[in-house]
């Protein structure tokens, strides 16, 4: 439609308005105005047309949210959200690409992205970060209604890799020696000799090594999760590609963390009822007071999965200690040759065991 309007001085302008309608409702309408009727009709024909192209018409009418606003939808709709996750998120709301409108992100903003997270950051937290990001795109259009394509982050993905921006991370190999152990050990129970309060990390620890479990998963452990007769425990949301929330894997408990499970007072409903961030830094700080390097908490889970090859077990035995989905994630272990257990007749094994 155009209206002729005339103005004071004699002369008129001509407004083009393009409008489309479903059920006898208008749902989206343009209005330009031009000092040329030629120009207007000109116009109106190349927008009717343009609109009329598949999906035309759908892009105008999504939902023009930020790529921030989006990241804070999928925050509020998802449960438990994982801590590293819920953090990378929370930061790139800080970045200027979080106050584009999502509809218009395209993959070269994302490269740009990367490039600004490069900076003091290797290229592993930098894909670490996109990979997250990947997630708010991947639900965004059918959870939202947000204009916007899933192969956005993919395709950026694969042009950061390819400049070295991005790369997968690697496998440690890391493993803490005796020797490390025993001074860790010594060190924690020597702080709760001194703060009866203060977390026991030297259960924590040798727990971790003997249950292979991740520090997330060691916290939310409760009595009831736990089948004693069986030597049993259930995992709630044990971390896994694809799936962590809901994600509640049965295994299995080697002796020797049964065994410590056993000299835990129940006063909470948690067996170990403590914090990640507590155990974490309590870690890293005993770590560097003791100058050992290159120890992570992590590393403890990974001694118990070598320790458990060494021992002579098979895939299926260790892969229902460590809750491994995909025994092909056991590969990395095939190396590993049966020696014995150099824990066998670890001293603090013995310690840990006497009633406290």
């Amino acid at each position: 439609m155009i209206r002729k309007n005339n103005l004071a001085n004699g002369s008129a302008t001509y407004t083009a308005q393009v409008r489309f309608k479903r059920a006898g409702k208008t749902i989206f309408q343009e209005t330009q105005t031009f000092e040329r009727e030629r120009v207007a009709k000109a116009w109106l024909a190349r927008r009717r047309h343009e609109l009329e192209q598949p999906g035309a018409l759908e892009k105008k009418l999504a939902p023009g949210g930020t790529l921030a606003e989006a990241i804070d939808a999928y925050t509020q709709d998802t449960d438990r959200i994982g801590k590293t996750k819920a953090q990378v998120l929370k930061a790139l709301k800080s970045y200027e690409i979080a106050s584009k409108p999502m509809s218009e992100i395209q993959s070269h903003d994302v490269v740009e992205l990367a490039r600004q997270l490069g900076d003091g950051r290797k290229p592993q937290t930098v894909q670490n970060y996109l990979s997250h990001l990947g997630a708010i795109f991947a639900v965004a259009r059918s959870a939202y209604g947000y204009d916007v394509g899933r192969d956005v982050v993919r395709d950026a993905l694969e042009s950061t890799r390819r400049l070295g921006m991005t790369r997968k991370s690697g496998k440690r190999d890391r493993r803490p020696t005796i020797d490390e152990m025993d001074r860790l050990m010594e060190h924690f129970a020597d702080v709760q000799r001194k703060r009866p309060s203060s977390n026991p990390m030297h259960v924590i620890c040798a727990f971790a090594l003997f249950s292979t479990r991740r520090q997330e998963e060691i916290i939310r452990i409760t009595w009831s999760d736990l089948d004693e007769p069986h030597s049993r425990v259930i995992v709630r949301d044990m971390k896994n590609p694809g799936q962590k929330v809901g994600n509640d894997v049965i295994v299995d408990l080697p002796p020797e963390a049964l065994a410590i499970i056993r000299t835990m007072p129940r006063i909470d409903a948690r067996i170990f009822p403590f914090s990640t961030d507590a155990i974490s830094a309590a870690f890293t700080r005993a770590c560097a007071f003791l100058e050992i390097e290159d120890l992570h908490f992590h590393d403890l889970r990974h001694e118990g999965v070598s320790r458990l090859f060494e021992m002579g077990w098979t895939i299926p035995q260790v892969s229902g200690v460590s809750g491994h989905r995909s025994w092909s994630s056991l590969q990395r272990y095939s190396h590993l040759r049966q020696t014995g257990d150099k824990w066998a007749g670890w001293g603090w094994i013995k310690h840990l065991n006497a009633p406290r």
